[in-house]
């Protein structure tokens, strides 16, 4: 299936949650997407740091519209397994987050994402991520 951003930014429109949370997809290309975040107050938790869940949430669903770009037409990714690791608490201005296809399969495409905290013009990892995509009929 061909994307472009257009498309992405439409699958991430009609994911309500992704609106609800503010999640944006920047950049597209075969097998790699680019999300961002911008970072207010109802992101965080008790600490001051973004809620473990939105980080988790942004890597989620953009693991898996990296795995989107490369299914067959008529075909669905759904997220079989993930893990995060969280690796700091993510503070400043917005969330990156940069997902890609590890390998891509008929039925199961593996995928990766590093989340990035954006502070004051500095980039700092602040999450990883592997998911498990399932490819399903539409």
């Amino acid at each position: 299936m061909k994307l472009d951003l257009d498309t992405v930014q439409g699958f991430f429109r009609a994911s309500p949650f992704m609106v609800d949370l503010g999640v944006e997809p920047t950049a597209v290309e075969p097998g790699r997407v680019q999300t961002r975040l911008a970072i207010t107050a109802r992101h965080g938790q008790h600490t001051g740091v973004v809620h473990a869940g939105v980080i988790a949430a942004v890597a989620d669903h953009t693991m898996g519209a990296a795995a989107q770009t490369l299914v067959p037409e008529g075909h669905w990714v759904l997220t079989a397994e993930f893990k995060v690791n969280l690796l700091r608490g993510a503070a400043g201005e917005q969330l990156e987050c940069v997902a890609r296809v590890v390998k891509p399969g008929r039925q199961i495409t593996f995928t990766e994402a590093e989340v990035f905290a954006v502070a004051g013009g500095e980039r700092r990892l602040v999450a990883t991520a592997s998911g498990t995509m399932a490819v399903t009929l539409a």
